[in-house]
C-alpha cells in the first residue's frame, strides 16, 4: 500500500470517528425536534454537526458525503429562519441522511452512488416525499405526520439497526435550497465550527496534502490535550486483569509473615522480662562478672527488641501500602472493562421511533441510568436481547392511539429502558404502560401447545404462567407476521441471561403495562461464589445458581425409585455427591463425621418451576468474590468446570460449570450409576471423632492409640512428620497429636504446614514432647499448636483430659 493510500485510510478513520460522534448528536436532535420542531438550540446543534461533517468530508475527499451534509445543513438553516418545518416526513429523510454519512466513512463499503445522493437531496427538498415532477421553486409543504404507506416495519427496523449503503429513490434533479438559503454556510467559507471529534471543520476548499496534514496534527493535539481513547486488544486487557488479581492475592500473603514477626517480637519481650525476673531473684547470688554479662545480654535483647519493633512497623507499612496499591491496580484494571450504558443505548431512540411509526403508534421513549457502568462483554451481548424486548413492547404491549384514547389513556405511550446497580447486581429493565399480558390468552396458549394440562394451568400462579413466555418457540400470536409470531425473541433473552449467569423476571398488570427485568452480574471478570470443600479440594459454585445451602440430617435422606432424595419445602430433591460429579476419591461418601450432610441446592434455570438438584459436599468454606481466570484454551472444554480463580492465600479453586453439572446428573440417572450418601446406622463408625497420632516411637505411639481407642475415638497413626502430613491430606481428622523430634519432618514443621494449609488450618493440634523447657513450649505454641503436653508429666488422664478439652467426647 502506497503512502498516499495509507494517508487516505488514516483520514477515513478520522472521518468515521467524527461521523460517529456528530451523527449521535444529529440523531438525538432529530428525535427532540419531532416533539418541538422550532427549538432553536436543537436546530443550532444539528446545523453545527452537519456543518462539521461537511467540512470533514471535503478534507478526506468524499464529495457525495459533502452533498448529503450540505443539503442537511441547508435544511436546518432554513428551519432556523422559519422558512420550513422539520416535521416527521423530513425527519424520516434526515435520519436516512445520517445512515448515508456513516456509510460514506466505511472504507470497506463501496462509495455512495451519485443517483442515491441526488435522490436523497430531492426527497429532502420535497419534504420527505419523492418528487413526481420537477421540483417546486419554493419549499414543499410539511408532510403528514403519519409514516409513508410504502414503509414496512422490517425494512425500517433493519435501517435503524445498521447503516445502509443505499436508498432506492427515483432519480430526479437534486435542487438544494437556493430560495431558502440566500446566505448559506456554503457561501460563508470563513465561518468555522469547533468540534471534539478527530477532524475539525475547515474553510471550503479543495482537499490538499497540506490541509490533511493540518487536520491530522490538530486531531493529535486534541487527543493529547483531552481524554485519549486507545485501542487495546481484549486478550491483553484480560491478561492485565488476571495479573492484577494475582498481585492482589500476593499482596495479602504478606500479612501471615507480619503476624509471625509479631509473635517473635512478643517472644523477645517475654525473654527480656524473664531475664529481669532472673536478675531480681538471683542477682545477689551472682558475681560481678556474671552480673555484667547478664546486663550485657539484657541490653542486647532490648536493642534487638527495638530493632524488631522498627522492622515490624516498616513491614506493617509496606504490607498496608502494598495491599492498597494492589487493590487500586485491580480496581483500575477492572474499571478498564467497564463502559457507560449510554455507549450502547444511544442507538435505541432511533430504533424505537422508527419502529413505532411503522406500527402507527405514538411512543415517548425514556432512558434512565445512561451513566451506569457495565462490563464491556455484557454490553456487547446486550444489544440483541434489548432489541427483542423493545420490539416486544412496541408490538405486543403498547396499544395504538385510538385504543388508548378509548381506554382513557394518553395517546402517546411511555416506554422506559432503565439500567442501574442494585445489591451487587446490574439490573436492566424494559417497561411499558400498555395493556399488560392477557393471562387468559396465555393460559389458552399453554394448553394449546401441550406444555401443561388445563387443570395444572388453572392452579398456577401468575409468575409461574409468565415464565412460559421465555420458553423456546412460545408465542401468543396465532399467525406469523413480518414483525412477530415466531416465538424466538424472549427465548433469546432467556438464553442471554443464562449465558452470563443472570436471570429474567416478568411483571405484568392488566391494563397498566409489562416490565421485563434482567438481573445480571456487574462484570464477567469477577463472580460471587460459594466455596465448598470436596475431598480436600476447594470448588466454587456461582451464587447465581445456588438456591440454598443446607445442613441435612443423614436420617432425613430417603430413597425414591432407587435414587436418594431430600424433602425441601414439601418438594422432593434428588441428591448427588459432588465427589462423584467431580471425579474425587470416595464417590459414595461425604467425609464429614458430623450427623448432618452439607447440601447445595442448585438450579438449571430461572423459572419458578426450574429443576432443583441437591449436591452433597464435604463442607462449606464461605462466600468469596473471585477474579475469573479462563482455562488454557489448549485444555479444551473441561467437564463440569467453567474457569479457575485464586483464593486470598494463593490456593487455586475451580469454578463449577453448573449447566455441565446438571447434564452430568442427568447422564448418571439415565445410566443408573448414581452413588449415594451413606445414611443412618451405616455412619456409626464415621460419626466417631477421628484422631491422627504422629509419633516415631513405637511404644509411645501404641500407648496413645490404645488409650484413645479405649475412650471411643477412632485413631490413625503415622510414623513421622512427613507420613503424618500425607495421611492428614488424604483424610479428615478432628485432632492431630504429634511429637516434636522426628525424622524427615519434625513436629514444629508439621504444625506450621497445617496452619498454612487452607483445608487443614482449623484442625486442632496437640504436641506431646519430652522437651519441657519454657522456650520449647513457647516455640510449639507460636507455631500454632493448641496444646502442649510434656511426656515427663505424662499420664493417662492428662492426655485424655487434654483431648476432651480440644474436641469433646468421642461421639
Amino acid at each position: 500500500m502506497s503512502d498516499d493510500e495509507l494517508s487516505r485510510r488514516s483520514l477515513l478513520d478520522l472521518f468515521r470517528e467524527e461521523a460517529q460522534t456528530q451523527t449521535r448528536t444529529l440523531a438525538a436532535g432529530l428525535l427532540a425536534l419531532e416533539a418541538t420542531p422550532t427549538d432553536d438550540a436543537t436546530l443550532e446543534a444539528c446545523m453545527r454537526a452537519t456543518h462539521s461533517l461537511k467540512g470533514a468530508a471535503r478534507i478526506v475527499g468524499l464529495p457525495e458525503a459533502v452533498d448529503v451534509a450540505s443539503a442537511m445543513e441547508d435544511c436546518f438553516v432554513a428551519a432556523q429562519h422559519g422558512l420550513l418545518t422539520v416535521d416527521a416526513g423530513r425527519i424520516d429523510t434526515l435520519l436516512v441522511g445520517i445512515d448515508l454519512l456513516m456509510a460514506a466513512g466505511d472504507a470497506s463499503a463501496p462509495p455512495l452512488a451519485r443517483d442515491v445522493v441526488d435522490g436523497f437531496v430531492e426527497r429532502l427538498v420535497n419534504g420527505g416525499q419523492a418528487a413526481t415532477s420537477a421540483a417546486p421553486a419554493t419549499p414543499a409543504a410539511p408532510a403528514a405526520s403519519e409514516p409513508p404507506a410504502q414503509l414496512d416495519p422490517e425494512a425500517l427496523l433493519a435501517a435503524s439497526l445498521a447503516s445502509v449503503a443505499s436508498v432506492q429513490t427515483p432519480k430526479e434533479a437534486a435542487p438544494a435550497f437556493p430560495e431558502v438559503l440566500p446566505e448559506s454556510a456554503e457561501a460563508a467559507p470563513d465561518v468555522e465550527y469547533e468540534t471534539e471529534a478527530a477532524a475539525a471543520s475547515v474553510p471550503a476548499s479543495a482537499p490538499t496534502r497540506e490541509s490533511a496534514a493540518q487536520a491530522t496534527t490538530a486531531a493529535a493535539r486534541r487527543e493529547r490535550d483531552g481524554d485519549r481513547m486507545l485501542r487495546v486488544r481484549a486478550g491483553t486487557l484480560d491478561r492485565l486483569l488476571g495479573l492484577a488479581g494475582e498481585s492482589l492475592v500476593e499482596s495479602r500473603r504478606m500479612r501471615p509473615f507480619a503476624n509471625g514477626l509479631l509473635r517473635v517480637r512478643r517472644a523477645q519481650g517475654e525473654v527480656l522480662a524473664a531475664l529481669g525476673q532472673f536478675n531480681e531473684h538471683h542477682g545477689d547470688a551472682l558475681g560481678p562478672d556474671a552480673l555484667a554479662a547478664l546486663a550485657a545480654i539484657r541490653e542486647q535483647v532490648s536493642t534487638l527488641g527495638g530493632q524488631l519493633a522498627e522492622r515490624f512497623d516498616d513491614l506493617d507499612r509496606i504490607d498496608r501500602r502494598g495491599t492498597q496499591l494492589a487493590q487500586r491496580l485491580y480496581d483500575s484494571a477492572l474499571e478498564c472493562r467497564m463502559r457507560p450504558f449510554s455507549d450502547m443505548a444511544h442507538a435505541y431512540p432511533r430504533i424505537v421511533r422508527d419502529f413505532a411509526r411503522s406500527l402507527g403508534k405514538r411512543v415517548r421513549f425514556v432512558i434512565e441510568g445512561e451513566s451506569t457502568q457495565v462490563d464491556r462483554d455484557i454490553l456487547d451481548m446486550l444489544d440483541a436481547p434489548l432489541g427483542h424486548l423493545l420490539r416486544n413492547a412496541l408490538d405486543h404491549g403498547i396499544e395504538d392511539p385510538d385504543t388508548r384514547r378509548l381506554l382513557g389513556k394518553p395517546e402517546q405511550a411511555t416506554l422506559t429502558l432503565e439500567a442501574r446497580h442494585s445489591a451487587g447486581k446490574l439490573l436492566i429493565a424494559v417497561a411499558d404502560d400498555g395493556a399488560g399480558v392477557d393471562m387468559a390468552a396465555l393460559k389458552r396458549a399453554i394448553v394449546a401447545r401441550n406444555l401443561a394440562q388445563a387443570d395444572a394451568v388453572a392452579t398456577m400462579s401468575e409468575p409461574e404462567l409468565l415464565d412460559f413466555l421465555l420458553l423456546p418457540g412460545f408465542s401468543m400470536r396465532e399467525r406469523v407476521t413480518d414483525v412477530s409470531g415466531r416465538g424466538v425473541g424472549l427465548d433469546a433473552v432467556q438464553n442471554f441471561a443464562k449465558a452470563v449467569r443472570g436471570t429474567v423476571r416478568i411483571e405484568s398488570a392488566a391494563g397498566r403495562g409489562t416490565r421485563f427485568v434482567l438481573q445480571l452480574p456487574l462484570t464477567l471478570s469477577v463472580v460471587r461464589s460459594l466455596i465448598v470443600d470436596v475431598a480436600g479440594e476447594a470448588y466454587a459454585f456461582p451464587l447465581a445458581h445456588v438456591r440454598r445451602a443446607l445442613r441435612v440430617p443423614r436420617e432425613a435422606i430417603e430413597m425414591l425409585e432407587g435414587q436418594q432424595h431430600i424433602i425441601h419445602e414439601g418438594r422432593p430433591i434428588g441428591l448427588v455427591t459432588a465427589r462423584q460429579l467431580l471425579g474425587a476419591n470416595g464417590a459414595n461418601a461425604v467425609v464429614s463425621a458430623a450427623d448432618a450432610v452439607s447440601v447445595l441446592l442448585i438450579s438449571d434455570g430461572t423459572g419458578h418451576e426450574a429443576a432443583l438438584y441437591g449436591i452433597a459436599v464435604d463442607a462449606f468454606a464461605g462466600e468469596r468474590t473471585l477474579a475469573v481466570q479462563p482455562l488454557d484454551a489448549r485444555l479444551g472444554k473441561v467437564r463440569n468446570v467453567a474457569a479457575a480463580a485464586l483464593l486470598e492465600d494463593g490456593t487455586v479453586t475451580l469454578i463449577v460449570d453448573v449447566e455441565d453439572i446438571v447434564a452430568s446428573v442427568a447422564r448418571l440417572v439415565r445410566e443408573g450409576q448414581l452413588a449415594g450418601v451413606t445414611r443412618g446406622a451405616n455412619t456409626a463408625a464415621r460419626e466417631r471423632k477421628r484422631i491422627l497420632v504422629v509419633e516415631d516411637s513405637l511404644t509411645v505411639r501404641e500407648l496413645e492409640r490404645k488409650l484413645l481407642e479405649k475412650r471411643g475415638y477412632a485413631v490413625t497413626v503415622a510414623v513421622d512428620g512427613m507420613d503424618g502430613w500425607n495421611t492428614l491430606r488424604n483424610g479428615q481428622f478432628d485432632l492431630v497429636i504429634t511429637d516434636v523430634d522426628m525424622p524427615r519432618m519434625d513436629g514444629i514443621e508439621l504444625v506450621t504446614m497445617i496452619r498454612n494449609d487452607p483445608h487443614q488450618r482449623n484442625v486442632p493440634v496437640m504436641i506431646v514432647s519430652y522437651k519441657d523447657r519454657e522456650d520449647d513450649r513457647r516455640r510449639g505454641l507460636d507455631a500454632g499448636a493448641d496444646y502442649y503436653l510434656t511426656k515427663g508429666s505424662f499420664h493417662d488422664e492428662a492426655l485424655l483430659d487434654a483431648v476432651h478439652d480440644l474436641i469433646g467426647e468421642a461421639t
